[in-house]
């Protein structure tokens, strides 16, 4: 092995090896609750469709960028010397921007198959009145799919001719696409926090993803510096970008996320008061009872009479139902005396009118 630079690789630091791996490994992982976010809602709202273009391309121009510097296509031709395990680690952070690269098209893929819809009435309510020009219009995602497919094709194209044809100016190619990356990572997020303020809502962005992607992004740019040095500053640069606009990001998203969360436990505590105070407590029964005997005490004593010894249903008067009559006995009794003395006379003059004209006649 005549190649010093191969002879290093031969024997990787394990440090920079398991930093690598754990890279690999966070990178996959903080991707996946923004799929499965996309996925659960089966909607994209709340992702600004210019962040995705953005993000394609940047991810695109990365992965060229990484692959086409003089350091990576030494590593690479190093494989052919050293063993696969130490290949492997030589070439786990050309891994890693391909790994970024793959799961941020997977991002751009589901925005355009679960892409929000104006008609879907669930969307529009979740989204307040005044942002929902915010949403994107179907132009939006023929431009978005348009743009990445050819900017795909450039970069790929583009690297190969210059790998083949002119390899001196390999390093001005991968320069040119790490600052071409560095610059729509730097603007990615823009039209992104506009859309989020603009919404108010998080929606379909995942805060898990960016709690996990805001302190990975510095660590990864730091472990591609220990890999091409400050010669390939193109490459790590666009992650500490990255790292910046999306550390904003997150604290927006988290400001909404806590401000919706109070709301809701504040509308749960106001349901929760309204249902227990409409709900029947242990005294009401009691109550209920209550009012009940006292209607019908109330309504047994309009069924007794004040006249006669027998109430309406037949049944005889007691002492008891005397001294609940409303009238006394005493004034009963001498208005039913005074009464049949009244009937005596009146029959006594109807007897004397009857027997006057035929006295008249005998006479």
């Amino acid at each position: 092995m005549a190649d010093p630079y191969c002879e290093h690789l031969a024997s990787p630091d394990p440090w920079v090896l398991a930093l690598s791996i754990f890279l690999v490994v966070g990178i996959l992982v903080s991707y996946l609750p923004q799929h499965y976010k996309i996925i659960s809602l089966s909607s994209s709202a709340g992702l600004s469709p210019w962040w995705v273009l953005l993000g394609t391309v940047s991810s695109i121009a990365g992965l060229t960028n990484i692959i086409v510097l003089p350091t990576s296509q030494h590593d690479m031709a190093c494989c052919r010397e050293i063993s696969g395990s130490a290949c492997t680690a030589a070439l786990l952070g050309i891994v890693q921007v391909g790994l970024q690269w793959a799961c941020f098209m997977i991002i751009m893929v589901l925005f355009l198959a679960f892409f929000p819809r104006r008609t879907d009435t669930e969307q529009i309510q979740a989204i307040p009145d005044e942002a929902e020009e915010e949403l994107p219009k179907p132009r939006d995602a023929v431009i978005v799919g348009s743009i990445c497919l050819v900017a795909l094709l450039f970069a790929g194209l583009g690297s190969l001719f210059f790998i083949v044809q002119a390899p001196a100016q390999l390093l001005g190619w991968a320069n040119f696409l790490g600052v071409t990356a560095s610059i729509l990572a730097s603007i990615q997020y823009i039209p992104q926090i506009w859309t989020t303020y603009r919404m108010g809502r998080v929606l379909s962005l995942s805060i898990i993803t960016m709690l996990i992607q805001v302190p990975g992004a510095f660590l990864f740019a730091f472990s591609l510096y220990l890999r091409v040095g400050a010669q390939g500053w193109s490459s790590w640069l666009v992650y500490c970008v990255t790292g910046v606009f999306q550390g904003c990001l997150l604290a927006m998203a988290i400001r909404f996320w806590i401000r919706d969360k109070r709301l809701e436990r504040y509308e749960d505590r106001i349901l929760e008061e309204e249902r227990t105070r409409n709900e029947p407590n242990e005294r009401d029964p009691l109550l209920a009872t209550r009012r009940m005997s006292t209607g019908r005490s109330t309504g047994s004593s309009t069924l007794r009479t004040t006249n006669g010894d027998k109430t309406r249903d037949g049944r005889s008067n007691g002492p008891l139902d005397t001294l609940y009559q409303p009238t006394p006995p005493e004034y009963n009794s001498l208005s039913s005396d005074s009464n049949a003395v009244n009937g005596r006379q009146a029959s006594e003059e109807h007897t004397s009118e009857e027997s006057g004209p035929e006295s008249v006649r005998q006479r």
